[in-house]
């Protein structure tokens, strides 16, 4: 039987002590346990302008099916709409890495083609993936104290909930990464890097994305052998490191070096939260891999 969504509420006190960073912070904690009515009052006075502005802005950029049901002088009252069916885990969490993936790509190509225009496209697109990590949080939380609606949401027991909750983690990561490589892109003094420099960093962001696509199709294949391929493959990544830095040190300016070290640490990383992905597959699909006596 499908489960019906219980109408939970929670009321979250602004006071003046409490800082705007602070209350967003509380509505994201309500809003990952599951409650359908989120409301944050003053019971004193008008609710702080700062406040206000802070905790609407986060839900609009931030927070997957939430909309403003009430806007007083001294409370602000959110209500979350979302059915199981509409996006399922999976489908969350593959919508989650192509955004990454594309965020990768464009930094790589700002940071080859001097575009600062699309390297800011880049860091805003951190606010997306950023959406879909928290609703796909609020829905494993969910499924841990309710197991019924485990079929509603494209998951099969319990236990695969933290294998899922470690994928979400590593995608979000993949696309923090891919923001500060733009963000690291727009530090450098010049506006084009070298051509070898331009070439290496390519080549070491194709083997990483390889393996971060690989490890996303053992998830979708549920497949143990491809998961398992994604381990074997990870050390051709870390490899090429030491000579995307080579190539650094010898062509790019010294007061460059700092920032493109830390791009080749990014896309370093992009390969092995693909790693990491592919570890949490093989531990979800082993039981298709072993026999129990």
């Amino acid at each position: 039987m499908k489960t019906e969504e219980r109408i939970r509420k929670a009321v979250i006190t602004a006071s003046d002590d409490v800082t705007p960073e602070s209350l967003v912070r509380r509505v994201v904690s309500a809003y990952l346990m599951g409650y359908n009515i989120i409301q944050v009052r003053n019971p004193e006075k008008r609710l702080d302008l700062k406040q206000r502005y802070a905790v609407k802005e986060f839900v609009r950029r931030k927070l997957v099916g939430t909309e403003i049901l009430s806007d007083a002088s001294n409370e602000l009252t959110l209500q979350v709409l979302l059915s199981y069916p509409e996006l399922s885990v999976k489908d969350a969490l593959r919508r989650m890495s192509v955004i990454a993936v594309s965020m990768h790509r464009d930094a790589i190509e700002a940071l080859s083609s001097g575009n600062p225009q699309l390297a800011r496209e880049v860091i805003a697109m951190d606010d997306e993936v950023d959406r879909f990590s928290l609703y796909v949080v609020r829905l494993l939380k969910e499924a841990i104290s309710d197991r019924r609606i485990l079929p509603e949401i494209g998951l099969n027991t319990p236990e695969e909930c933290l294998g899922y909750r470690l994928i979400a983690k590593s995608i979000e990561r993949v696309a923090d990464h891919a923001a500060d490589m733009a963000k690291n892109g727009l530090m450098l003094t010049l506006s084009t890097i070298s051509e070898d420099v331009a070439n290496e960093l390519r080549s070491m962001s194709s083997s990483a994305l390889r393996l971060f696509e690989m490890a996303m199709k053992s998830l979708d294949e549920w497949s143990y052998t491809s998961a398992d391929a994604v381990l074997e493959g990870i050390g051709e990544t870390r490899s090429m490191e030491a000579g995307a830095l080579q190539k650094v040190i010898k062509y790019a300016p010294a007061e460059d070096v700092p920032s493109l070290r830390l791009i080749i640490e990014s896309i370093l990383r992009t390969a092995e939260y693909g790693s990491d992905i592919a570890e949490a597959v093989l531990n979800m699909t082993i039981v298709d891999e072993i026999r129990e006596e």
